[in-house]
C-alpha cells in the first residue's frame, strides 16, 4: 500500500498523544511462539521495540525459546517430554535449556535490536539475583522447573537508565536442589512488570487473544474482567494451555498493571498498534 509523505505524517501525528502517554513509563512484553520463528515477524516485533525506545518508552523483552529448546534436544538426540503444560527438565535437559535461553536465543535478539540502531543488553534470571526459585510442586513431578518467590529488578532498572533494552531469558537463580530453574516465561514477564510497576504488560501469543471459540477468530473476547475469568474456566472459554496464561493476566492486573494483553504476534506490527492506536486487536484484563 502506497503511502504519500501527507500521509505518513498524518500516521505519526495519530500516534502523538499515546507516545506523550507512555514516554517515561515501562513495557513489558513476553516474546515467543511465531513471533519468534518467523523472521518477518521478528523484524517487525523487534522494530517495534526499538522505536517504542527511542521515543523514550522504557522497554524490556522476557522471551522464551521452546522450538529452539526441542531442536537442540533432538540433535544431542533427547527426546522433548512435556508434563501438565509444562517441559519436563531433567538434569540434563536443564543444561540444554541454559545454554539456548540464556546463551545463543538472548544473543540473537540483541544482536537484532543493535543491528537496526538500538541499544540492549542481554541478561538471564540468575544475573544480578534477578529470578530467585524453588523447585515448583504440584500434581506432578516437573524435573528442575522453578516456582518464582522473589524477583529482584535493580540490574533490569541500572540498564533502562543507561538506555538499554534488557533483554530476558528465563532461567532463575536456584536453591540447595537445583543451582539453575527453567522457568515460564509468560510467569516470569507477569513477576517482573509487577516488580517493575510497569504501565503495561503486553504477552504475545500464537493466536488472536482468547476467543469464545478457538476455531473462530471472529469470536475474539475484546475485554475480560478478572472477575469473570472463573466463569469463563467453567464454560470452558479458558481451558489447556491458556489457563496459565490468563492467570498471568490476572495476576498482574492484581499487582497494578495498567494495561495486560495478550496479543497475537502473528499480525506484524501488533505492538504499535496496540500502543499507538485506538484498534486494540488482543485481549486486554481489566479490574
Amino acid at each position: 500500500m502506497f503511502l504519500s509523505n501527507q500521509d505518513k505524517a498524518d500516521v505519526l501525528t495519530q500516534a502523538l498523544p499515546y507516545i506523550q502517554k507512555y514516554t517515561g513509563k515501562t513495557v513489558v512484553v513476553k516474546y515467543g511462539g511465531n513471533a519468534m520463528i518467523n523472521e518477518g515477524l521478528k523484524n517487525a516485533v523487534i522494530s517495534d521495540l526499538v522505536l517504542l525506545s527511542l521515543v523514550g518508552i522504557h522497554v524490556v523483552l522476557v522471551h522464551g525459546g521452546g522450538p529452539e529448546i526441542t531442536e537442540m534436544l533432538g540433535r544431542v538426540g533427547k527426546e522433548s517430554k512435556f508434563v501438565g503444560g509444562l517441559r519436563y527438565t531433567d538434569d540434563e535437559t536443564i543444561d540444554i535449556v541454559q545454554m539456548v535461553l540464556a546463551g545463543k536465543t538472548n544473543k540473537d535478539l540483541v544482536n537484532k535490536i543493535q543491528q537496526i540502531g538500538g541499544r540492549a543488553v542481554g541478561i538471564c534470571g540468575i544475573d544480578g539475583g534477578l529470578i530467585k526459585a524453588h523447585k515448583l510442586q504440584g500434581e506432578f513431578d516437573y524435573g528442575n522447573v522453578g516456582e518464582i518467590y522473589e524477583v529482584d529488578t535493580s540490574i533490569i532498572k541500572d540498564n533502562i537508565d543507561k538506555g538499554y533494552i534488557p533483554v530476558v531469558s528465563t532461567v532463575a537463580f536456584g536453591d540447595e536442589d537445583s543451582a539453575v530453574y527453567n522457568i515460564n516465561a509468560d510467569t516470569a514477564a507477569c513477576k517482573i512488570a509487577v516488580a517493575l510497576g510497569a504501565s503495561n504488560l503486553i504477552l504475545l501469543t500464537d493466536i488472536r487473544g482468547l476467543m469464545r471459540d478457538v476455531k473462530d477468530e471472529d469470536t475474539l473476547i475484546p475485554e475480560v474482567r478478572i472477575d469473570e475469568v472463573q466463569g469463563l474456566i467453567d464454560e470452558g472459554v479458558i481451558k489447556g494451555g491458556m489457563i496459565p496464561k490468563v492467570q498471568c493476566c490476572v495476576d498482574a492486573v492484581n499487582g497494578g498493571i495498567e494495561k495486560t494483553v495478550i496479543l497475537d504476534g502473528r499480525i506484524a506490527h501488533s505492538i504499535l498498534i496496540e500502543m499507538l492506536s485506538d484498534e486494540g486487536i488482543g485481549t486486554l484484563f481489566k479490574k
